[in-house]
């Protein structure tokens, strides 16, 4: 039987309180530079923050509590532009809607950081066992996307010293249940063809640094066909996440049909752009839908997740649609 986990692949929205707080602290504006070694007030502030949005979680009933990546001001583009190896050019779009980010410049080795692994080992310490982590990251492909390489020199070497500056990061993580990869440039901008191999290579990099079960999550449309079957043979990802959200749904469904699927599924079910809250029999109708559009198919498990990150929405907004996957999961048990 299929086991069914609510979840959410983090980057949620900062609390408007904590907005102006941090605007008011010295040296702190939203959308400056975090040197990765804050004091003080602004460590306390992103602390409480933390707290919060771990209560938010575990409040909506998810099966999964993340961190909540509130000290990611450039979103998926953080874990670079904290590092002391990188220069940040300027604010540049983030894919194809209204929110910007610094562009990461990268100027010297990847080294390790452990950014990341901090923010992970403070959440670790408000969870109890009933409360397994999810740690998320960007994935190697749209994380290399995003940034501009001014060192390594080749695209190819980029793309992998990026998956193995991620996968030192994971080797320092605490003890997590999943590792969710955020991945949209897979959709938004895909490797060249001929070039599909690397992308999954990056991915099977960072998967193969951990030990838990580890979701790709795409979103924004359909993967291309051929990607899509690279995706589930060559990365070693558990699961492999599915926007039936955006984009058509009957393209997602085709590859599953024709291409078979990753071991467990990752659904985005939850629309993480719109204010419209969906219920609880809406997340469980669109689960049974694709399962009733690939019934041979068995999934270890499916996990019911955002189709996107959850920092786009006002703050009520963001725990209804955390509530709604949650008590879409008990319609479906």
């Amino acid at each position: 039987m299929t086991e069914r986990v609510a979840a959410a692949p983090g980057v949620y929205p900062l609390p408007d309180w904590a907005k102006e707080t941090l605007s008011d602290l010295k040296g702190h504006q939203k959308g400056d530079l975090l040197s990765g070694d804050e004091e003080g007030e602004i460590v306390e502030t992103y602390d409480e923050v933390r707290a919060t949005l771990v209560d938010d979680q575990l409040d909506a009933g998810l099966d999964r509590v993340v961190e909540g990546q509130a000290r990611w001001d450039d979103l998926i583009a953080h874990p670079l532009t904290v590092h002391d190896a990188v220069e940040t050019g300027g604010i540049v779009r983030y894919y194809d809607n209204n929110n910007f980010y610094r562009d990461p410049r990268v100027t010297g080795d990847l080294g390790f950081s452990g950014d990341v692994a901090g923010e992970l080992e403070a959440a670790t310490a408000l969870l109890d066992e009933d409360a397994p982590l999810t740690a998320t990251l960007p994935g190697p492909y749209s994380l290399a996307d995003l940034a501009t390489d001014e060192h390594y020199g080749d695209e190819a070497a980029f793309q992998a010293a990026v998956a193995d500056f991620l996968a030192g990061e994971v080797e320092a993580f605490p003890a997590h249940e999943t590792l969710v990869l955020l991945e949209p440039s897979l959709i938004e901008n895909p490797p060249a063809t001929g070039t599909e191999e690397r992308a999954t290579d990056a991915i099977r990099t960072v998967a193969d640094a951990t030990d838990a079960d580890v979701v790709v999550h795409t979103y924004w449309g359909a993967l291309d066909e051929k990607l899509y079957a690279h995706l589930v043979d060559e990365t070693g990802a558990d699961a492999l996440g599915l926007d039936i959200v955006a984009g058509d749904r009957g393209d997602t469904v085709y590859n599953v049909q024709e291409y078979g699927a990753t071991d467990s599924v990752a659904l985005g079910l939850v629309d993480g752009q719109n204010t419209l809250v969906e219920d609880a029999e809406t997340v469980a109708d669109r689960v049974e839908w694709f399962e009733s559009k690939v019934p041979a198919q068995t999934f270890e498990t499916t996990y019911l997740l955002p189709n996107t990150e959850l920092f786009y929405l006002p703050e009520n907004k963001y725990r209804a649609k955390l509530a709604a996957l949650a008590a879409g999961a008990e319609v479906l048990a």
